[in-house]
């Protein structure tokens, strides 16, 4: 028996499934039919089929058949812990079409998943094995010159924005790497270059396009639904595209609750051209970097400043990154002499255009891998604070590395206490504006899934034992909030949202009163 490949006609829509010339039906019941799955006979799934019937014909349905390629690109999740193989993927075109297949999904109960890019790590919260939506074609950028606003779609990455904003001398409070889709930045909270500055991704958002879970589209601002816009961030749906420095990815998806954002409007700032870049340095010099680092964070008040660094073990070898940044062509004196008198293995730091900057960090170097984030907050960052992350970056590298863990990997990312200042109205994260923090980013990458609670077990041991090194050295971060997006995944809700989770919750139930987004994966109100 031949193989059977599993067919979508994209002007017509009419669904046929050929085998030896003839067509198979599918007589099976139940939501989802086993469609164009492993094996040498592939069915369709009836869902996948009423999508694609009641659809308009500019939007698309994909089986792992005849469009293959589609299809795997709707399901390709940058890390290998959060793939899934769909029933089928869809690629809604309008708004409308999102509507119709959430009405769709709700009245057949079947699982979904929605996805702009693929950067969420925790299993199940933007993949599925129901229907994945794929939000590609929400990609138009509109600049409005009056309001010095962008309105964006969720299909796009950063890169796009910043290079469609740049002719116009503006920017937009986005990631600060490559490859970065729009929903975990606008949604899930969002550290940038600019979060001095101007704070948060979220704080920058002026509206959404919103499709509700009853299939009917609204355009949620502060003023037309204070509840929901402030639920919507941060509750996003999608995760965000493929990047690759592992310790600077901020933006993950999956927290599907009240609907599926098609497109958002954005705040956007003059930009001109910047000063920075990366800076590597051998194993030799860390205590030097580590030096610098608390000296940067003691003394260096401008907003236009920004300092990330690294602490990595990448198969053993350690290796250090650090990225200096200013917002401006020429940095003030004394800001980074410290870091720049260091000898380096690398030095990329040079005046250019944002864009620039951000696009000449490397890509894709951990795509692949098994994946899990965690964060600590730290409210002073000192030469004692730096020594215990890098005998934690030591000890896990050693420690993990029989249970196939390649790359570990600890940051330190610099803010200013005042980062939280930036916002008008009130957001689901954080739970308190009254501080602000700076952070210890942990990434763990490995290979092989017998080893996940390994993993997972040893990212929580860690987090833990520096939330109680630094209590003990006197800093208050025991009970600050989690950032979402840096949350393994048995995080509670009270951990990131704090007091806010019943008014969450209170929110959910009016949204979606059947349930349609429970339906999806991620953290539920």
């Amino acid at each position: 028996m031949r193989n059977v490949e599993c067919i979508i006609d994209r002007r017509s829509h009419l669904k046929s499934v050929y085998l030896s010339g003839l067509t198979a039906r599918d007589t099976s019941s139940g939501s989802l039919d086993a469609a164009c799955t492993t094996g040498s006979v592939q069915v369709r799934s009836t869902v996948c089929e009423q999508i694609a019937a009641a659809v308009s014909s500019s939007s698309k349905v994909y089986y792992a058949g005849a469009y293959f390629h589609q299809y795997t690109e709707d399901n390709y999740h940058w890390s290998a812990s959060s793939n899934q193989p769909s029933e089928c993927s869809f690629e809604p075109a309008t708004t409308e079409d999102v509507g119709i297949a959430l009405q769709i999904l709700g009245q057949t109960q079947t699982p979904f998943g929605v996805k702009s890019g693929g950067h969420a790590t925790n299993a199940g919260f933007s993949s599925t094995p129901g229907i994945e939506i794929a939000l590609y074609s929400f990609s138009e950028i509109v600049y409005n010159s009056t309001t010095q606003t962008a309105t964006l779609g969720m299909g796009l990455i950063w890169d796009d924005v910043y290079v469609a904003l740049e002719p116009y001398g503006m920017t937009v409070v986005g990631p600060k790497i490559t490859g970065i889709g729009i929903g975990g930045i606008t949604l899930g909270g969002g550290y940038s270059y600019l979060t001095n500055q101007y704070g948060l991704g979220i704080d920058s958002v002026v509206a959404y396009e919103l499709v509700m879970p009853n299939g009917t589209v609204a355009v949620i601002t502060d003023s037309t639904d204070s509840d929901l816009f402030f639920a919507l961030r941060v509750s996003f749906q999608q995760s965000d595209h493929v990047n690759s420095l592992n310790f600077l990815r901020y933006f993950k998806g999956g927290f599907n609750n009240f609907g599926i954002v098609t497109t958002v409007t954005v705040n956007t700032y003059p930009q001109s051209q910047v000063w920075g870049g990366l800076v590597s340095y051998s194993m030799n010099e860390w205590a030097a970097v580590s030096s610098a680092i608390a000296n940067y964070a003691a003394t260096v008040t401008d907003p236009k400043a920004s300092m990330y660094n690294a602490y990595n073990y990448i198969a053993g070898v350690p290796i250090m990154a650090n990225i200096l940044f200013y917002d401006a062509p020429t940095p003030p004196e004394g800001i980074f002499d410290e870091f720049l008198a260091i000898p380096a293995i690398v030095s990329l730091v040079s005046t250019r255009s944002y864009v620039e900057l951000v696009q000449s960090l490397p890509l894709n170097a951990t795509a692949g891998l098994r994946t899990v984030f965690s964060s600590v907050a730290m409210e002073d960052v000192t030469v004692p604070v730096m020594d215990m992350i890098v005998n934690e970056t030591t000890f896990w590298s050693e420690k993990l590395a029989s249970s196939s863990a390649g790359i570990v990997t600890y940051g330190v990312d610099v803010f200013l206490p005042t980062i939280y200042d930036h916002g008008t109205s009130p957001t689901a994260y954080p739970p308190s504006r009254s501080q602000g923090y700076s952070f210890i980013e942990l990434f763990y990458g490995w290979t092989e899934s017998k080893y996940d609670s390994t993993i997972f077990d040893a990212v929580s041991a860690s987090g833990q034992y520096m939330i109680d090194s630094l209590t003990a050295a006197g800093q208050n971060i025991a009970d600050v909030a989690v950032y979402p997006n840096h949350a393994p995944p048995n995080t509670s809700l009270e951990s990131m949202y704090g007091a806010n989770v019943p008014r969450l919750q209170s929110i959910k139930s009016a949204v979606d009163p059947d349930n349609v987004m429970g339906l999806a994966g991620g953290w539920k109100f």
